[in-house]
């Protein structure tokens, strides 16, 4: 159900955050005083197309959100869960900016308006006088049907029957087909994977005999500069160390006086050929220990060409090869798990389709069952609703081609007058009409409904006094099963409400805003007294609307 709006900057509205519960809501005020608004913002959370003037003037934008109470709702829980988004809650949120571009959010994450819609089919219903998509639709029509019948469950088996046995069929007639394209498509898989199998390169594979590769091109030079480097540091013909040792002993057969004086360089030539000593033994050290392996960087590097050669030969990059080898793989073992015995699988798919057309039988056998009393149930109740004449219908026709859903079409048809042949819904001329066709609908599917919380736009255009009282009640038992807000101008229906909530319209200096407020038991007092009588309430007016609304409060709990 719709448990909070709040509206800002929205045409006529400057702030307003609204808490509403379950039960029936009457929503009230004078003419132009911005009933159109809340219904208005709530269309732009579900989804409807965005405009510019929506946004109250002077302001850069709109943002309006709605929160709805999803635990008695699975489709729309199953809906966000199927897109990964928090399934606790529902929060809706719409921005519109003054140049009429327009955002979407669903739980704080960035929508569409299409989701927007989507979801919103899933979360509630809106019946106004020109807005009844849903009702028109047959689809919808088949669903009310069926919710009604209790057919809920076996209609979704018989679905899931009917996607095997389609699945299977194609399988089949894949099989069947199965002609020289597919044989040359396994023929080259087979071949490819072959070919990959015979290489058998690891994950990790590449990068150790590119390494290695590297390792192996240079063992030669580097031995040959490390040998280079270690006769510089000690070879008797011009190497460091026996230069060092010279100059040390030359230094050395100096008189005394001078080694003193030249004691500190003595000491650093000493350490000098003590280190450039050191480095030729390393040196000749790492040169020891090198070893060329020609016959091993011959073999790296032909792999290594192999694989460059496949990697060519497919159009991938070399560290795509294993990649490549599983997904080669995967296709084939496709491609010949398909090839199960043809007698097997055309036994398979002859089993499935006797079974969904079992299941078929059954679920058109309830189908037309329950049309024949969901027609009944929506006459009587038109008839209180002053369409005593019109005769409602449920017509199942029965379809050649195979669906998910079974083999019916159902259509609600709807004759408004005497002597005109019942007609689709979506042929009815009057918008009260069919706003009151649908209220009549509702009543009945309500206890079977999927979406507990419906919208009424003035569903009591053109009806009066005992009607109207008797829409009150039938708006009032709705919302018994779940949620209802209905704009309204009869006070007869008002009273009949849980909940009253007001809009009126206030000038302040040189701007126009509306307010919401739900009313108390005096507020709805005076209220359905201004729907009596006008601007002017005299103490009768005001006694008949507490007569009224006591009444129809002390009614609705006999």
């Amino acid at each position: 159900m719709l448990t909070e709006l709040a509206i800002r900057d929205f045409a006529i509205v400057d702030h307003l955050e609204l808490e509403l519960a379950t039960g029936m809501t009457a929503i009230t005020g004078e003419t132009g005083a911005g009933k159109s608004i809340l219904l208005g913002a709530l269309g732009l959370c579900l989804g409807e197309r965005a405009d510019a003037a929506s946004v109250r003037h002077g302001r850069e934008r709109a943002d309006l959100s709605a929160r709805f109470d999803i635990h008695r709702l699975p489709a729309a829980r199953a809906w966000l869960e199927e897109r990964e988004l928090p399934a606790d809650d529902c929060l809706l949120r719409r921005v519109v900016t003054a140049a009429g571009r327009s955002k979407a959010w669903i739980n704080g994450q960035p929508a569409t308006a299409a989701d927007l819609r989507s979801l919103g089919e899933r979360l509630i219903e809106i019946h106004g006088q020109h807005a009844h998509q849903a009702l028109l639709r047959e689809e919808t029509h088949l669903r009310l049907l069926d919710d009604f019948a209790g057919q809920r469950e076996a209609v979704a088996a018989l679905g899931e029957t009917f996607r095997h046995w389609q699945a299977a069929r194609r399988r089949l007639k894949r099989l069947a087909e199965d002609g020289d394209e597919l044989r040359a498509r396994r023929q080259l898989l087979r071949y490819q994977v072959e070919e990959l199998d015979q290489l058998a390169l690891a994950e990790d594979e590449l990068k150790g005999l590119e390494a290695e590769q590297e390792e192996l091109a240079h063992a030669e030079e580097r031995l040959r500069e490390a040998q280079f480097a270690a006769a510089c540091c000690d070879n008797d013909e011009g190497g460091a160390a026996p230069l060092l040792t010279q100059a040390i002993n030359r230094l050395s057969a100096l008189p005394g006086s001078d080694r003193g004086a030249l004691a500190d360089a003595l000491t650093m030539l000493g350490e000098a050929r003590i280190q450039v000593e050191e480095a030729a033994r390393e040196l000749n050290h790492f040169a020891g220990t090198t070893e060329l392996d020609p016959e091993r960087l011959a073999w790296v590097e032909e792999r290594l060409g192999e694989v460059h050669r496949i990697a060519r030969k497919h159009h991938v990059l070399p560290e795509e090869v294993t990649a490549l080898h599983r997904r080669l793989l995967g296709e084939l073992e496709e491609l010949e798990g398909g090839e199960q015995d043809l007698e097997t699988l055309s036994a398979e798919v002859d089993a499935l389709r006797d079974t969904w057309r079992e299941q078929a039988r059954g679920v058109g056998e309830a189908r037309r069952r329950a049309a024949v009393r969901f027609g009944k149930a929506v006459q009587e109740q038109l008839a209180f609703l002053a369409m005593d004449k019109a005769r409602f219908a449920v017509e199942v026709e029965t379809r050649d081609t195979p669906a998910a859903e079974g083999l019916e079409s159902v259509r609600f048809l709807i004759s408004a007058n005497p002597g005109q042949p019942p007609r689709p819904l979506a042929k009815v001329a009057s918008g009260g009409e069919l706003s009151r066709i649908s209220l009549a609908i509702q009543v009945v599917a309500a206890r079977h409904s999927t979406i507990p919380c419906l919208v009424f736009d003035e569903v009591d255009v053109g009806v009066s006094g005992a009607t109207a009282e008797i829409v009150g009640q039938l708006l009032r038992r709705l919302g018994e099963q779940g949620q209802v807000l209905t704009v309204t101008h009869l006070p007869q229906v008002a009273a009949q409400a849980h909940h009253h909530l007001h809009i009126e319209k206030r000038a302040k200096r040189d701007t126009t805003l509306t307010r919401m407020a739900l009313l108390d038991e005096a507020g709805r007092v005076g209220e359905l007294a201004r729907m009596l009588g006008g601007v002017s309430l005299s103490d009768r007016t005001l006694a008949h609307a507490r007569e009224m609304l006591d009444a129809s409060q002390q009614g609705a709990h006999h």
